[in-house]
């Protein structure tokens, strides 16, 4: 990536005269694998074949300085109506994001001749395949899938696509408790969730404590709850089982438990960088006396990161672009931390430190 090299040395550390401060830029901040490859393959087109557009469905990342950076050099973001209007079609490139799509999308990118970049993170495509195959055999069952996650997100659209639309999105625990009081969600049978590749470990965790928990309670017989029974764990079964019947773990457990004749599989399929960076950003944000946040404002994970640094520090702040630095958010002596979402690049996370040792 142009301007970011350097960036990711463990420590960025320097003395504002006026106030003493100590900036650092976390370490594993920036760009992840996936976004590093979409982006990678984006530039290396438009460089071999300047003055032609490369067109992306959608943002190829969601941060508003990147995505300016890159329409300089001729990437042009398109939707779903787009697409269907690119004129000349047969002569033009269209890049698939990480987040990846649904199977219409190939459909409809090959019926118009387009040549296309795929740029799906192989986390993403590890996913679709498995929820696709997960529905093939629960569906003969009469069973559920369900899905944590963002409701309109892209990589939601995407597994939605997998199963034919066929699955209910879960959002939060609130959407989870409304579904199971509503009856969305069937207890009386098998089901199996998956998660979006960048949300809360933690907060999948205490997703699949609950509906574990649920089915031991609708699937009870002469008042007594069911007793869970494992029947395919990736760990140990006492192990398994503990996890499953503990809400407040930071990983959910992968496997499958029975209650009677329900059962719920865990499909553990959050990214272990995402799942990694929360357990290094807690850390990051507890020894700082401020966080200077910096991600898109459509940034998902951005979101989760930002929350969960101002769970560890109320003294997080959430900026965009360095201009929306602010001084009184800083004390003399203070040391500050500087990190950012997974679709935050390098370079602005040195922007913004060298903004805030100027200030």
């Amino acid at each position: 990536m142009s301007g970011s090299k350097g960036w990711h040395k463990a420590v960025s550390e320097s003395l504002n005269r006026a106030m003493n401060l100590q900036v650092e830029i976390e370490k594993h901040s920036g760009f992840c694998g996936g976004v590093i490859r979409a982006i990678s393959r984006a530039e290396q087109f438009l460089e071999e074949f300047p003055g032609r557009r490369l067109y992306s469905l959608g943002d190829i990342v969601h941060n508003e300085a990147e995505l300016r950076r890159l329409g300089e050099k001729g990437l042009v973001t398109i939707d779903k109506e787009g697409l269907m209007n690119i004129p000349e079609p047969t002569s033009k490139t269209l890049l698939i994001r990480a987040h990846g799509e649904p199977p219409q999308t190939y459909s409809l990118a090959k019926r118009f001749g387009l040549t296309v970049i795929d740029c799906t993170c192989p986390v993403v495509l590890k996913l679709q395949k498995s929820i696709r195959e997960a529905y093939e055999q629960i569906k003969q069952a009469g069973g559920q899938i369900i899905i944590f996650g963002k409701i309109g997100h892209a990589e939601v659209l995407g597994l939605l696509g997998q199963v034919d639309g066929d699955a209910v999105v879960i959002e939060n625990m609130p959407m989870l408790l409304s579904a199971l009081e509503s009856g969305s969600i069937k207890t009386d049978r098998p089901l199996e969730i998956f998660s979006q590749t960048t949300k809360s470990p933690v907060e999948y965790s205490e997703i699949c404590g609950v509906l574990s928990e649920a089915l031991r309670h609708f699937n009870s017989s002469d008042g007594e709850p069911a007793e869970p029974r494992l029947v395919s764990p990736v760990e140990p079964s006492g192990q398994a089982l503990r996890q499953a019947q503990r809400p407040q773990r930071t990983e959910a457990f992968d496997g499958k438990v029975v209650y009677g004749q329900a059962s719920l599989t865990v499909h553990n399929t959050i990214c272990s960088q995402v799942a990694s960076r929360h357990e290094e950003l807690a850390e990051f944000a507890l020894r700082h006396d401020v966080i200077v946040f910096v991600s898109g404002a459509s940034s998902s994970n951005g979101k989760v990161l930002f929350d969960l640094c101002r769970s560890r520090n109320p003294r997080t702040y959430h900026i965009s672009e360095p201009s929306e630095l602010e001084l009184g958010w800083f004390s003399d002596s203070d040391k500050v931390g500087v990190c950012g979402a997974t679709s935050t690049p390098g370079w602005l996370l040195e922007q913004v430190a060298e903004s805030i040792i100027r200030l």
